[in-house]
C-alpha cells in the first residue's frame, strides 16, 4: 500500500511541476528589438489612457467594453498616490480609487493592462499625484537624490506592488498587467538638475526592477533608463524616436489625441486625420506599441484638478468626457486598428524595406519569410494630393496620408479618408431650480481666527490644501487729520501675491478682484480703497485652483499673500503693511459648517423666493430636484455663474469658473503638417469651461441636494440641467 502511495505523490508532484511549466509559458512577457512579446508571441499593441479616478466605477465597464469595440489590446493609467494615501500612513482604495477593482474589470473585458505607477504622474493632477503631506517631512526634495523622498517614494511603489501581486494581476502571475512604469517624464528635469537627478533615475529603476513583479519596466522620456527598463517616447509624433539600446522595443506612452482645457484658455481639439497618420508613421518606422493618451479623458472632480486646468479633461479624446463616443475620431481610429491586427504578421517579423515613390512619398514593405507582407505608402506633402505607382498598380494618396495594403496589393485603410459619419455633441435643457441663498461672512482680524502673526504666511503651508481658500486680515488705523484724499482720490491699496486669485474686502465691501493664469499665476491688486478715519478692516480673501504639477522642484513653489502689501496716498506717504500683525482664517464659514453636504445644509438660515440674493460674492446656493428619466449623460450648464465650486448629494463636481473666458485666437484648423494644440482650438472668446459633468450614480431618484459656492457672484436662476446626447 505503501509503495502505491508513493507512486501516487510521485505522479502529483509531476503534474505539479508540468503545470508550473506550463504556467511559466502560457504568462510571460518579454520584449525585443522588435516588439513587446506576450506567451511567446510578438505583438502589436494598442493602448488608451483611461484613468479611474476620472471617471466612476459605474462608467468603468462601459468605458472598458468601448475600449475593446474600438480594437484596443491595452487600458494604461496612471497610479494616484495622494488619492490612494491622504495622510501618511492612512491608505483609501474604495469608490473612484478601487484600482483593483477598475484592473479587474480590465481583465474581465479580456484587455491588457499598462500600470504606470510613477508614483509622480504629472497628468495635469493636483501637485503632480504627490500628497501634500510629503511635502512637509524634514529635509525632503522631491524627485532628486534625496534620502527622504526615496524612502517615501519607495514605500508607496511597493505598496501598489504588492497589492498587484496579492491580486494576481501581474501577467506572470496570469493577470492583466503586462508592463509597469516608474517615474514619469523625468528626463528633462534629469538634464536640468544633473548628477543628483542621474544618481536618482538610476536608483529608481534598479529599485523598481527589485520589486520582482514578472513584467517589463518602462521609463518614458528618460533617454538613459538602464537595462532592462525600456525608454519610451511621448509626444504628439515620435516616428523618429530610438529606444537608447538596439534590443528594445519601439514605443509610444503618449500619443495626445489632442490637449486639455486650461481656466482662460480656448479649448483645443485634435483632428482624427493627423492622430491616425501619426500612428502609422510610427509603426512603419519600427513601432509597435502605440498609447493614446487619453482615450477617454474624464473629469477632474473635487479638487484634483493641477493649478489653473479646467474640471473638464475632455482632451478632445475617441471617447468624450461623458462617456460618449467623439465621432468620426472613434470609429476612424477603430478602423486604423482593423487594418493594423490585419498588418500584425508581417510587422512584427520582418523589417521594412522602404523605396521612394516620388519626391515626397514612399513606401514602406514588410515581408516575412512565411509570406505574410504588408505596406503602408506615405504621402508627406501638406498641399497636394498625388498619384503613386506601386506593385504594378496606381494608388490615390491625399495630402499628408498614409495608406495601408494588408497583402501588399488592396487599401484597406487610408489616414485622409474619413468615412465614419461625424456627431456633434448636444446639450439639452431637461430641468430648471429653485433657489436659497445664504451670504457667506467677511471676517475681520478681531473675528474667529485661526491664529495671528507678524507677517505674511505661505497660503498652502496655512492650509495643506484642506481647503482653496485662506484669508489674510489686518487692521488699519487712520488718524483723524491724516488727509486719506488726497486730490480727492482715496489711498492705493498695492498687495502683491504669488497667485492664484484674490478678493479684496475693505470693512465688509469688496473692493475688487485680481487672478491670474497658467502662464502667469502671480497676481496684483492695486487700487484705490475706500478708508475712512479710524479703525479700517482689511480682508485678503487668497484663492488657490489647484497645485503645480510639474516643473523642477515644484514643491517649492509659493501661493498666496506672500506681499508686499502697502498703502500710498496718505500724508505719511507709503505705510507698508507687510510686517504687521496678519490674523489667519482658513476656509468659508459655510465650508466650516458644512454647507456641502447634506447634513450640513440646515444650519444656516437660508434665503428663498424674492430675497433671494444674486449677484453678490461670497454667496451659498441650495436647491432640490428629481432625476431625469433615461440613461443620458447629464451636466450643469454654468454659464450665468462667476467662479466657486459644486456639490451633488455632498459629493465635490469640482471647481467651476465660466466667468473666466477663452482667449487665443480661432481659426482654420487644417489636419495636414504637424500638429500644433495653440492652433486647433474652439471656444474663443466664450467660457473654457460652461458645463460641468454631474454623474447618473450620483443621483438619487428624487430629493437631490445641489450646491454652490460663489466667490464673484452670479445668477443662479440661469443655470439649468442638461442631458448630453449626440
Amino acid at each position: 500500500m505503501g509503495s502505491i502511495w508513493k507512486m501516487l505523490r510521485a505522479n502529483i508532484l509531476t503534474l505539479m511541476f508540468l503545470c508550473s511549466l506550463v504556467s511559466s509559458v502560457t504568462a510571460s512577457v518579454s520584449y525585443d528589438r522588435k516588439a513587446i512579446i506576450i506567451n511567446g508571441q510578438r505583438r502589436i499593441l494598442l493602448s488608451g489612457s483611461i484613468h479611474y479616478p476620472r471617471s466612476t466605477p459605474e462608467m468603468w465597464p462601459d468605458l472598458i467594453q468601448k475600449a475593446k469595440n474600438g480594437g484596443l489590446d491595452v487600458v494604461q493609467t496612471y497610479v494616484f498616490w495622494n488619492g490612494h494615501e491622504p495622510s501618511p500612513g492612512q491608505y483609501y482604495f474604495e469608490g473612484r480609487y478601487d484600482l483593483v477593482k477598475f484592473i479587474k474589470l480590465v481583465q474581465q473585458a479580456g484587455l491588457l493592462v499598462h500600470l504606470r505607477i510613477g508614483p509622480y504622474v504629472c497628468a495635469e493632477w493636483n501637485f503632480g499625484g504627490f500628497p501634500v503631506w510629503l511635502k512637509y517631512i524634514p529635509g525632503i526634495e522631491f524627485r532628486t537624490d534625496n534620502g527622504p523622498f526615496k524612502e517615501k517614494m519607495q514605500g508607496f511603489t511597493a505598496k501598489i506592488v504588492n497589492m498587484m501581486k496579492s491580486e494576481r494581476l501581474f501577467q506572470s502571475q496570469g493577470g492583466p498587467i503586462i508592463m509597469s512604469q516608474i517615474e514619469n517624464e523625468f528626463g528633462p528635469v534629469e538634464w536640468e538638475i544633473g548628477a543628483p537627478g542621474k544618481a536618482y533615475a538610476k536608483w529608481a529603476a534598479q529599485m523598481a526592477v527589485g520589486l520582482n513583479t514578472g513584467v517589463p519596466w518602462v521609463m518614458c522620456k528618460q533617454d538613459d533608463a538602464p537595462d532592462p527598463v525600456i525608454n519610451t517616447c511621448n509626444g504628439f509624433y515620435c516616428e523618429d524616436f530610438t529606444p537608447n539600446k538596439n534590443y528594445k522595443p519601439k514605443m509610444w506612452t503618449e500619443n495626445w489625441t489632442g490637449w486639455y482645457t486650461k481656466f482662460g484658455g480656448a479649448v483645443p481639439y485634435r483632428p482624427a486625420e493627423d492622430v491616425a497618420f501619426s500612428v502609422l508613421r510610427f509603426i512603419q518606422n519600427g513601432g509597435s506599441f502605440v498609447n493614446y493618451y487619453m482615450y477617454h479623458g474624464g473629469t477632474n472632480f473635487g479638487t484634483t484638478s493641477g493649478r489653473f486646468v479646467a474640471t473638464s479633461y475632455d482632451y478632445d479624446a475617441p471617447i468624450d468626457e461623458y462617456g460618449l463616443l467623439r465621432e468620426p475620431k472613434y470609429t476612424h481610429l477603430k478602423y486604423l486598428h482593423n487594418a493594423i491586427k490585419m498588418c500584425e504578421p508581417a510587422l512584427v517579423s520582418a523589417d521594412p524595406t522602404v523605396t521612394k515613390l516620388g519626391s515626397n512619398q514612399e513606401a514602406h514593405v514588410f515581408s516575412s519569410s512565411s509570406g505574410a507582407c504588408a505596406a503602408f505608402l506615405a504621402n508627406y506633402d501638406t498641399k497636394w494630393p498625388v498619384k503613386v505607382a506601386f506593385g504594378g498598380m496606381q494608388y490615390d494618396l491625399p495630402r499628408w496620408s498614409i495608406s495601408v495594403l494588408a497583402d501588399c496589393k488592396k487599401e484597406v485603410f487610408n489616414t485622409a479618408k474619413v468615412i465614419s459619419q461625424s456627431f456633434h455633441a448636444k446639450m439639452t435643457p431637461v430641468s430648471s431650480f429653485s433657489w436659497q441663498s445664504y451670504v457667506d461672512e467677511t471676517p475681520s482680524a478681531d473675528s474667529d481666527t485661526l491664529f495671528s502673526a507678524t507677517g505674511l504666511y505661505e497660503q498652502l503651508n496655512v492650509t495643506r490644501d484642506t481647503s482653496d481658500y485662506l484669508w489674510y486680515m489686518t487692521d488699519v488705523t487712520i488718524g483723524a487729520n491724516e488727509g486719506f484724499l488726497k486730490n480727492g482720490e482715496y489711498p492705493v491699496l498695492t498687495v502683491m501675491s504669488a497667485g492664484h486669485a484674490l478678493h479684496v474686502f475693505i470693512n465688509g465691501q469688496q473692493a475688487g478682484t485680481v487672478y491670474g493664469s497658467l502662464a502667469n499665476p502671480k497676481l496684483t491688486f492695486s487700487e484705490n480703497v475706500r478708508l475712512g478715519p479710524g479703525i479700517n478692516k482689511i480682508s485678503l480673501l487668497s484663492v488657490a485652483v489647484g497645485l503645480a504639477n510639474v516643473g523642477t522642484h515644484f514643491e517649492t513653489w509659493n501661493q498666496g499673500v506672500l506681499g508686499p502689501v502697502t498703502l500710498k496716498g496718505l500724508n505719511e506717504g507709503t505705510r507698508d503693511l507687510t510686517w504687521q500683525k496678519w490674523s489667519y482664517k482658513v476656509g468659508m464659514k459655510g465650508e466650516n459648517l458644512g454647507l456641502d453636504t447634506v447634513s450640513g445644509s440646515t444650519s444656516v438660515e437660508w434665503m428663498e423666493g424674492s430675497l433671494t440674493v444674486q449677484q453678490q460674492p461670497l454667496t451659498w446656493y441650495k436647491t432640490s430636484f428629481n432625476s431625469p428619466a433615461g440613461n443620458d449623460p447629464l451636466a450643469l450648464d454654468m454659464n450665468s455663474m462667476g467662479k466657486g465650486q459644486v456639490w451633488v448629494n455632498g459629493q465635490s463636481i469640482g471647481r467651476h469658473w465660466p466667468a473666466y473666458k477663452a482667449s487665443g485666437s480661432c481659426g482654420q484648423c487644417d489636419y495636414a503638417g504637424f500638429f500644433n494644440e495653440n492652433k486647433c482650438l474652439s471656444n474663443c472668446g466664450q467660457a473654457s469651461q460652461r458645463w460641468y459633468h454631474v454623474p447618473r450614480s450620483w443621483l438619487q431618484p428624487s430629493g437631490n441636494l445641489l450646491v454652490i459656492f460663489e466667490e464673484w457672484g452670479g445668477d443662479p436662476s440661469e443655470i439649468s440641467l442638461v442631458k448630453r446626447t449626440v
